[in-house]
């Protein structure tokens, strides 16, 4: 795929148009200008693109015929599985460091940009045509990236609201430490990065045709048991609460979470550990009954019911 990309735009369409099995596929599209976000309308009301459904060979139709425009719209497929749409590539096509478990994602477009965000697993990303930018900010960044709504994002993930490519410092002051740590790599066809869990990265297509093949494991990827899932709950229940009172549950947290060992519940009988020990199924199932329970029951208690 690779020495398609090497030898033309057009070359790599027709490879990747003639894998199609004509399955429709999430794609956006966003209206020409400078900002080629995928992001937000200035008042934030709505977002500034539009989604679709169609066979991959026509988003490639319309990256190719954009090809020859000034300034065109920017569109792009992103993290659709492989399998689904191009399933005569997995064949052709393995990446052996990783198992064959971890499902390949596409992600195809023209020039286009996703704003600094964060996955939950780990990802190593496979540039296969074009070129791309990755900016990145460890994860200790968080404060200064001025993250966006937690639950009404562009994409599955929360955004920074920042404008990498020409910040605006007197809104967005504390940008320049970001900065200062940021990591930046530009990849061109044949190059791979890999990036940690939970680091911040924004990327960048350069060029008027980008394919990007990635591979993420050991996360949950916005599934059940997603640690935002937990982070929102948390939101709604421990923070309006008073300061002494979040500082208590904070060191709840930092024992029996983040600072646990085995010296958390050693002193508890192993059969009597319940969700401070490991948990098989069906405890761990009973947790997520209860947790749903208690959940429908502070709905319907805020409702009147």
């Amino acid at each position: 795929m690779v020495r398609a990309a090497r030898e033309s735009p057009l070359a790599v369409c027709r490879y990747l148009a003639a894998l199609d099995n004509g399955a429709p596929v999430k794609a956006v599209m966003v209206p020409p200008g400078k900002d080629r976000r995928v992001f937000y309308t200035d008042d934030l009301s709505g977002f500034n693109f539009i989604r679709n459904k169609l066979p991959i060979s026509q988003v490639i139709d319309q990256v190719a015929r954009y090809a020859a425009f000034a300034e065109p719209p920017s569109v792009a497929v992103q993290s659709t599985l492989i399998s689904e749409c191009l399933p005569g590539f997995l064949a052709a096509q393995r990446l052996a460091l990783l198992p064959d478990s971890v499902a390949p994602r596409i992600w195809l477009g023209n020039r286009i940009v996703v704003p600094p965000h964060v996955d939950e697993g780990d990802n190593i990303g496979c540039v296969v045509a074009g070129r791309r930018r990755f900016t990145l900010f460890p994860p200790e960044q968080i404060a200064n990236l001025y993250i966006g709504p937690l639950e009404y994002t562009p994409a599955a993930a929360p955004v920074s609201m920042v404008d990498v490519g020409n910040p605006d410092f007197e809104r967005f002051p504390r940008f320049r430490d970001a900065l200062a740590a940021a990591e930046v790599a530009e990849l061109e066809a044949g190059d791979a990065i890999y990036i940690p869990a939970l680091w911040w990265h924004q990327v960048e297509s350069l060029d008027v045709v980008n394919v990007l093949i990635n591979y993420w494991w050991g996360g949950t990827h916005g599934a059940v048991n997603s640690p935002v899932d937990c982070l929102l709950h948390a939101l709604l229940v421990i923070r309006d609460l008073p300061a002494e009172h979040r500082a208590a549950w904070g060191r709840f947290f930092e024992h029996f979470v983040f600072g646990a060992d085995a010296a958390t519940s050693a002193h508890i009988p192993v059969e009597r550990r319940g969700a401070l020990g490991g948990l098989p199924e069906p405890a761990a199932s009973a947790i997520r009954e209860r947790l749903i329970e208690h959940l429908k029951a502070s709905g319907t208690s805020r409702s009147g019911g």
